[in-house]
């Protein structure tokens, strides 16, 4: 499955871990999250990067004080109309204020990429190639924003206090 990070495919360096596998010392590996609470005193020191992955029933805050040991997040969307990985993206951009990579996975429509953007998530696995042009697409299809985010876009009531030039 290719990973659409910023509107690009790009090679993934990260090997997702069952539960029950070793996981490896050399290279970036994604734990569940079940995995990571029973385990944290051998996974946390090693040296190659860990991710760990949320299902969307596993709320953010569970890995607000480990963000750190983390240069990934994986939040699993189960069904397209499940919303609660758009939440977990904005908590930890925005409150927990975590510059690592979020990644999106799971059932995913196109008509979810900016949003997702727009909460923080820079990632996806994509279930084809064809994403990474639908990422584009969707980043440039909305010119205009109302509501604030966890991106740097300025939203419409603020655009209107700024001279022309500046917009």
């Amino acid at each position: 499955m290719p990973v659409v990070r910023n509107g690009k495919v790009v090679d993934d360096a990260w090997e997702n871990v069952a539960d029950d596998a070793p996981v490896p010392d050399d290279k970036p590996a994604i734990v569940s999250l079940a995995r990571w609470h029973n385990e944290r005193a051998t996974l946390g020191p090693r040296s190659a990067p860990l991710g760990v992955r949320l299902r969307s029933s596993e709320s953010a805050t569970e890995i607000a004080a480990d963000l750190e040991r983390f240069a990934l997040v994986v939040l699993e969307f189960p069904k397209f109309n499940d919303g609660r990985g758009f939440s977990a993206a904005r908590l930890l951009r925005e409150r927990y204020k975590f510059k690592g990579e979020i990644r999106a996975s799971g059932h995913l429509i196109r008509d979810q990429l900016q949003f997702l953007a727009r909460c923080g998530v820079d990632s996806l696995d994509a279930p084809d190639a064809s994403w990474a042009e639908k990422w584009r697409i969707a980043e440039a299809e909305i010119s205009v924003v109302f509501q604030p985010a966890a991106d740097a876009r300025r939203p419409a009531l603020a655009l209107r206090h700024l001279p022309r030039a500046a917009q």
